[in-house]
């Protein structure tokens, strides 16, 4: 497959997407950046978010995670659906009561500006070391399968990628991205589908066949009850999931602002609903998918890669498949990479122009789209020089790094919102700073201390647990009645 004809269709499907941005952003001003004037239909922002929440490290990551680690991840995935019930009914309800634009403005009213301003800095540092992760891993792909072949350097391929982004997203920022993400959160569909009825034929499967050989495969155990001291254990990963989905959506502002596009409460609970439903066959979707790709890879004497995430773009490219296969995973590949990364760069600017900056009241009206689009900028020009940065990250699954980074940036969010909904009690607004950066830096510290001492427990997912607890009880120790 040429390097040539995957950018013409790149070049296409970008085209659509600015066609979706010109359209989408007559109205250029602050507030359809911000908040789309609260006119959203609830069904397109969940079927947007379906792609938004999985991301290109679902679509590729979590296929290539199925041999080191089975459908464990389901037990995860169980896990979110008690996550998005929390979010729907505590969250959301005191979000549109509130009337935010930014969710951590909630935290200046319950604790004071110092409080509120580190809060939103972890989200805004949560955000960053997430979205780089996400592009970082389509980067290395569209490096792997198609600028190697032009012998264009990796940090050629970043600064493309991060390009493409602001130039559909600078001027109708959350307004446009509610319909691209709608766009994508197709293809991406698409694309899982349309390479599943390939191999199924290249295999001479048929829909019956193809679960009963992955379920008779080595990679299809879902639920591990028998040793509560692995990472796998059911109840870990369940309540992980749980409390990964309260923070990763309930107390992020990326995934929120699209929930807070939608004309009431009603709406953005059923919204919230649908699309937590939908995550559960679609997942199992892509884990099915990844027992595919090694079963077919075995049986045709493919190599399987030294990263795991790179299995299924060297099978739907350089696996003996037809082109056009090779040319709907790249166009899955870009969708499911750039519907979450388009908002996240949105919601980084949301942010920082909001909780850091003040820009309402800082700046006049006439100044203030001036500033939110130098921001737009600024926040394009850190997630390329960190994507960069990752290129010299190991060889682990890219899933486990970002929820690894997660449970230490998303930690002492979650120990702060609990601490303001389950408790009555005031903190000490200039110690919160404090307390909020030494409960990673702990948490740290004793999950590697247990790998050191070689001790039978070892931490997982549970360390965003672990961290919000250490978060929690911190502030305890500087509260106020």
């Amino acid at each position: 497959m040429s390097a040539s004809l995957i950018i013409s269709v790149l070049i296409l499907y970008f085209s659509l997407l600015i066609l979706i941005s010109f359209l989408t952003s007559k109205k250029n001003d602050n507030k359809s950046f911000f908040t789309a004037n609260k006119q959203s239909p609830w069904y397109i922002v969940a079927f947007g978010m379906i792609g938004a929440s999985l991301s290109g490290v679902t679509f590729i990551s979590v296929p290539g995670w199925v041999e080191s680690s089975q459908f464990s991840y389901m037990q995860v995935v169980l896990g979110y659906l008690l996550g998005y019930v929390v979010v729907a009914n505590i969250l959301l309800p005191l979000y549109y009561k509130l009337n935010l634009v930014s969710i951590y403005t909630y935290l200046d009213q319950r604790f004071g500006s110092i409080t509120y301003k580190t809060g939103a800095s972890f989200f805004i540092l949560s955000r960053v070391i997430g979205a780089s992760f996400r592009l970082f891993l389509v980067a290395g792909v569209l490096q792997f399968t198609v600028f190697n072949q032009l012998h264009i350097p990796f940090f050629v391929t970043v600064i493309i990628t991060i390009l493409l982004i602001w130039i559909y997203t600078y001027r109708g920022g959350i307004n446009t991205i509610i319909w691209t993400d709608t766009l994508q959160t197709f293809f991406m569909l698409a694309a899982v589908s349309v390479t599943f009825w390939f191999i199924a034929k290249e295999m001479n499967l048929s829909v019956n066949e193809i679960s009963q050989t992955i379920k008779e495969s080595n990679y299809s155990k879902m639920f591990f009850f028998d040793d509560w001291n692995s990472p796998q254990y059911f109840w870990k990963q369940f309540l992980s999931g749980m409390f990964i989905t309260i923070v990763m959506t309930g107390l992020d502002q990326d995934m929120m602002q699209k929930n807070l596009t939608c004309k009431n409460t009603k709406e953005a609970k059923k919204n919230m609903y649908w699309f937590s439903l939908t995550l559960i066959p679609v997942n199992l979707i892509f884990l099915s998918l990844g027992a595919l790709l090694y079963l077919y890879a075995h049986k045709n004497g493919i190599s399987i890669p030294e990263k795991a995430d790179l299995l299924y773009a060297e099978i739907a490219t350089h696996g003996g498949l037809p082109i056009s296969l090779g040319l709907v995973f790249i166009v899955g590949l870009v969708a499911s990479a750039y519907s979450s990364a388009d908002s996240a760069l949105t919601s980084l600017t949301t942010s920082f122009s909001i909780d850091i900056i003040d820009i309402k009241n800082k700046y006049t009206p006439e100044n203030q789209i001036k500033v939110r689009k130098k921001i737009h900028i600024m926040f394009s020009i850190i997630l390329a020089i960190t994507i960069i940065l990752f290129d010299l990250v190991s060889n682990d699954s890219v899933i486990k790094l970002l929820f690894d980074a997660a449970g230490y940036t998303y930690g002492p969010l979650l120990g702060l919102y609990a601490f303001g909904l389950f408790t009555k009690y005031n903190i000490d607004d200039k110690k919160s700073v404090y307390v909020l950066i030494l409960a990673p830096i702990l948490t740290f510290l004793l999950k590697y201390s247990m790998i050191y001492f070689k001790a039978d427990y070892q931490i997982g997912f549970e360390l965003l647990i672990i961290n919000g607890i250490i978060s929690f009880l911190g502030l305890l120790l500087i509260k106020k009645k």
